[in-house]
């Protein structure tokens, strides 16, 4: 199912009550963070795009493009029994170094202030669900420090060539938080923006 970021909010009920997104046994939500106009800040949108290609039949698994977030994601993240999110950061590292946060590391990573590319802070996302008692017990930050963050379509080098390791990453927290004996045959619900994300392939 494809919709639009800006339709999130509008559209959250009906997709839940009509596809049974609250109701899937052990349901993933992989949640995007970037903007594609900003080369290496897109990473986890291009991340979600890698998936879908590579990976088309993940088990009980939704992608959503979460844009420069917002605060219409709540809902989403609430309803997650697992919650994986992808996302350009600044880690002190070489371009295309992969760190990998979970649980309360991932809580204090995405609280610290200027540590996110972004002006919305995920920390504050992550808060509400706290606050509600809703956050995921099984939750992890793919994080991957960028290059370049200036305007541009494409993903520098550094960063397009982490990929594979970053989805190999999130295969492995899929395996780890599926229960023995779940079944793996439900398809990959991908939510992003219509448009055709090109800049993968530069």
């Amino acid at each position: 199912m494809w919709i639009n970021k800006s339709r999130l909010s509008l559209l959250y009920n009906s997709y839940t009550r009509n596809i049974g997104y609250v109701c899937m046994a052990n349901h993933t939500l992989i949640l995007g963070i970037g903007n594609t106009l900003l080369s290496d800040e897109g990473t986890g949108i291009h991340m979600l795009d890698y998936l879908c290609r590579h990976y088309p039949e993940l088990p009980d698994v939704t992608c959503l493009d979460g844009g420069t977030l917002s605060f219409t994601l709540a809902p989403y993240i609430e309803e997650a029994d697992n919650l994986i999110v992808i996302d350009a950061a600044e880690l002190d590292a070489e371009p295309g170094t992969i760190e990998l946060f979970s649980g309360e590391e991932m809580d204090r990573f995405a609280g610290k202030t200027k540590r996110s590319v972004h002006e919305v802070s995920l920390g504050d996302l992550l808060a509400i669900a706290h606050l509600t008692d809703t956050l995921p017990a099984n939750r992890a930050l793919v994080a991957v420090q960028p290059r370049e963050v200036d305007w541009g379509h494409c993903l520098s080098n550094p960063v397009k060539q982490a990929l594979p390791k970053a989805a190999g990453q999130i295969l492995d927290l899929l395996q780890r938080w599926t229960p023995a004996g779940a079944q793996s045959g439900a398809s990959l619900h991908l939510l992003r923006n219509p448009r055709p994300i090109s800049a993968t392939g530069c």
